[in-house]
């Protein structure tokens, strides 16, 4: 048995290594705790996002067509700020005052701006699109926040890749406490500065959008005839860029871009067999005409059914005489006269940019016009012919600039800084026709104009050239009377011409009274603007 005494030690000793184990234990849970409370207000943060900056889309003038407009967002911190404070610069009071009893830093829209404080920091923020932005089939239209169409499907990798949020960072401590002595750090994005710079004219543009109102469907185009930049492109009917759900069932299909589609031409391509004739030494060719014209037991009637009796070619420009190019096709080499349409565009895409092609439209093969009827078809631009929109004002441009065709374009480059264009491309040109020949042409469009009483295409302030068509189109009506495009084609001022209007009203009916009032608007607004 042990003793009394070694029973003292053994259990003091048991107490002594239980409180030293005590101690330890609690030493090594406070060194933790403030390992983790170090760890925390080091590293530890908060970032609050007040909204997204994407890449804009630009007018030829750095006038944004995209980003045209901000809203104010601010970024406020509860315990930093007092309720009514952020209530004199809330859009909506209601919401900040539930965002705000929650005691987390927060994002709510303004109405104005304040002064900032530690607690209180105000954004601009681009608003992609509003009630004025113009150009929807341009611009196009975002999916998911992808570009689904247009230049936003273009160049969605330039206006979208490396996304910058708006947004302020604050440390925190181990519970979550924001530490507002550790300052914030503040990301205001400028990626709104970067972006793709078209050839538009936003004015142009905006000419061309209000004059279209009269045209339920149809495209007008108005571009530079120096260089082929096209400064105005509406598509008719437009559509709401934020939001596409009504356009989506409308039956007149406003999503298509009609300057892309290719339609009956018509009298429009009497130009182009003028051309031809001029070429073979038929500029002075005659022809009396008596109301139609019979090739290969089929008789092809003028629109005057009287006759217009003898004319020469300029004449027949003038009254749109059918049977007149008729007559003059069967003189001509049905080899050149087609390579010469090819040449002027027909048949031919024309790129705008990706996902934004023309159709080549039908231009008929040489086989096919060895066929009397085709041939007469063709002659006044009907039968299997079609072209664009785009087409036609391509190849006005080249009559209006002495006979050289230049490939319109709708891109400038891209602008890293919103002020300088990089990676400009210059204007592709190709002779179609002699600057002699250019000029008999012109003299044709503005006797249209000026020869004809009944024209509706005059301006009000300068003159013009131009020509129109109505174009057949197969299709009837529930009173059986056939649906015709209308068209007019032309350029402005007559004596140096430097701009070239296109306007299509498909199944408007007469040229004349669809599309002629339309070009005289654009002219005389271009006119009011200078």
């Amino acid at each position: 048995m042990r003793k009394k005494g070694e029973h003292g030690i053994i259990l003091l000793t048991a107490v002594f290594f239980l409180f030293f184990f005590g101690v330890s234990l609690n030493f090594f849970r406070l060194s933790q705790e403030r390992k983790y409370v170090r760890t925390a207000a080091d590293n530890s943060f908060v970032t609050i996002h007040a909204g997204d900056s994407s890449g804009t889309i630009f007018d030829r003038n750095f006038v944004p067509l995209t980003n045209a407009e901000t809203h104010i967002t601010a970024i406020a911190v509860p315990t930093e700020t007092e309720l009514k404070e952020l209530q004199k610069f809330a859009a909506d009071k209601a919401e900040v005052e539930n965002l705000y009893v929650k005691g987390e830093p927060f994002a709510f829209e303004c109405r104005k701006k304040g002064a900032e404080s530690p607690g209180l920091t105000f954004f601009d923020i681009p608003e992609r699109y509003n009630e004025n932005t113009i150009a929807p089939h341009i611009i196009g239209y975002l999916s998911d926040d992808s570009g689904a169409s247009g230049l936003e499907y273009a160049y969605d990798d330039l206006l979208r890749s490396g996304n910058v949020e708006n947004s302020v960072t604050y440390s925190t401590d181990g519970h979550g406490h924001i530490l507002i002595g550790g300052g914030k750090t503040v990301i205001r994005s400028i990626k709104q500065q970067t972006g793709v710079v078209t050839t538009l004219d936003s004015e142009i543009q905006a000419i061309c959008e209000k004059a279209g109102r009269s045209i339920n469907k149809g495209a007008i185009i108005v571009s530079d005839v120096k260089n082929g930049e096209i400064l105005g492109m509406a598509s008719f009917p437009q559509f709401d860029l934020r939001d596409i759900s009504d356009d989506l069932t409308d039956r007149r299909s406003p999503m298509i871009n009609r300057c892309l589609y290719s339609y009956s031409v018509g009298s429009i391509f009497k130009l182009v067999t003028a051309c031809e004739g001029i070429n073979e030494g038929y500029s002075e060719f005659m022809y009396n005409c008596s109301g139609d014209y019979t090739v290969a037991n089929r008789t092809f009637g003028c629109h005057n059914r009287e006759g217009h009796e003898i004319q020469n070619m300029r004449q027949a420009i003038a009254n749109s005489c059918n049977p007149y190019f008729i007559s003059l096709s069967q003189c001509l080499n049905i080899q050149q006269y087609r390579s010469l349409a090819y040449s002027m565009g027909f048949g031919r895409e024309i790129h705008l940019c990706t996902g934004m092609i023309s159709s080549a439209g039908v231009l008929p093969s040489v086989e096919e016009l060895l066929i009397p009827a085709e041939l007469a078809n063709f002659s006044f631009g009907q039968g299997k012919l079609t072209a664009t929109p785009l087409q036609i004002n391509q190849m006005t441009c080249a009559i209006a600039n002495g006979g050289e065709l230049i490939m319109l374009r709708l891109i400038k480059g891209i602008t890293v800084d919103g002020e300088t264009v990089g990676n400009e491309k210059s204007a592709l040109k190709s002779r179609v026709m002699t600057e002699e020949t250019a000029a008999e042409l012109r003299k044709m469009m503005i006797s249209v104009i000026y020869d004809n009483e009944n024209s509706k295409a005059a301006p009000s302030r300068i003159r013009a050239g131009a020509k129109t068509s109505t174009a057949q189109t197969g299709r009837f009506d529930e009173n059986d009377e056939e649906y015709c495009h209308g068209w007019i084609t032309g350029f402005f001022p007559s004596s140096s011409p430097k701009y070239a209007i296109t306007v299509l009203a498909e199944d408007g009916g007469y040229g004349n009274d669809s599309a002629a009032p339309v070009f005289k608007q654009i002219v005389d607004l271009m006119m009011e603007r200078k």
